[in-house]
């Protein structure tokens, strides 16, 4: 089944959690990017794709989120963009996920006039890593934790550059009293979506659980047929001597899991925090 039919009336597909404190787990240095792992040791990176797949997870993230020449540049990586991002796709092919998506995140600075990128360059950038992504055949472009509606913009304009008949979806993270850190509010943001046509949109990452339901409740009411998406961080962190450590059980991201599919959400899954426990517990709730 394609995705998009899988997404109007196929069962809710459960996407997968975490993915930087796995690799750091596994002696990823701190300050380096997890991109740097899919050409140094792919291997470490299945191992999470498939911890997830066997919890439940259908829908696998490539290891790309930071995946823009603009993000590669600060570890010397920014003349690997194709390289990186391509091998990003064959790692969660060859683990055996049943979609792939590309992942792509925010460029990691500001846009002017507020920064010193362009627009124009942040859509160059953009379309660069999309192009990658697209030629290594995933199933969707999957936009997430984005704060500013211009950088949305943006990159929806770079992916239809490049991949103009691909699924494309979007999130943001809504983290500041229901805002975004740069102050958009859910019914905003999915006022603009609707008018960029894209395939599915939601919330992820974000400051609790608690604010990705409130988040997806607006959403929904200014577009109550879209496809919703929710990939929360798995509640609150805090700090337990020197590790972080969040504070939502597999049960209560199973309790979320249910009221977001009550929402409209047809993608659930885990961001920051997450584990495959709390990606079984969601499979299991939703399923």
């Amino acid at each position: 089944m394609d995705l998009l039919t899988r997404l109007t009336s196929g069962p809710i597909l459960v996407a997968d959690g975490a993915m930087g404190t796995f690799l750091q787990a596994a002696g990823l240095p701190a300050g380096t990017p997890g991109e740097a792992w899919v050409l140094e040791r792919p291997e470490a990176i299945a191992d999470v794709h498939r911890a997830y797949i066997e919890a439940g997870s259908e829908l696998i993230l490539t290891c790309t989120f930071g995946g823009t020449r603009a993000r590669l540049a600060h570890a010397g990586l920014d003349d690997k963009v194709t390289e990186i991002n391509r091998k990003a796709v064959e790692i969660a092919r060859r683990a055996g996920a049943a979609y792939v998506a590309g992942d792509i995140g925010p460029l990691g600075e500001l846009l002017a006039p507020l920064g010193k990128r362009t627009y124009d360059e942040a859509v160059t950038l953009f379309a660069e890593q999309a192009a990658a992504l697209a030629e290594a055949e995933v199933d969707v472009l999957y936009v997430e934790t984005m704060s500013s509606i211009e950088e949305v913009r943006a990159a929806v304009e770079g992916v239809r550059q490049v991949a103009p008949t691909f699924p494309l979806t979007v999130t943001l993270s809504f983290d500041t009293k229901g805002r975004t850190n740069m102050g958009v509010r859910p019914e905003q943001a999915a006022t603009v979506l609707l008018e960029l046509g894209v395939t599915a949109m939601g919330a992820n990452c974000g400051h609790s659980l608690e604010m990705t339901a409130e988040a997806l409740r607006k959403m929904q009411e200014v577009a109550p047929a879209a496809a919703l998406i929710a990939k929360p961080n798995a509640g609150l962190p805090r700090l337990v001597g020197d590790r972080t450590v969040y504070d939502a059980t597999p049960e209560m991201m199973a309790v979320y899991a249910r009221q977001f599919a009550e929402m409209g959400a047809r993608i659930v899954g885990g961001c920051c925090g997450s584990t495959p426990d709390h990606i079984r517990a969601i499979a299991q709730a939703v399923g």
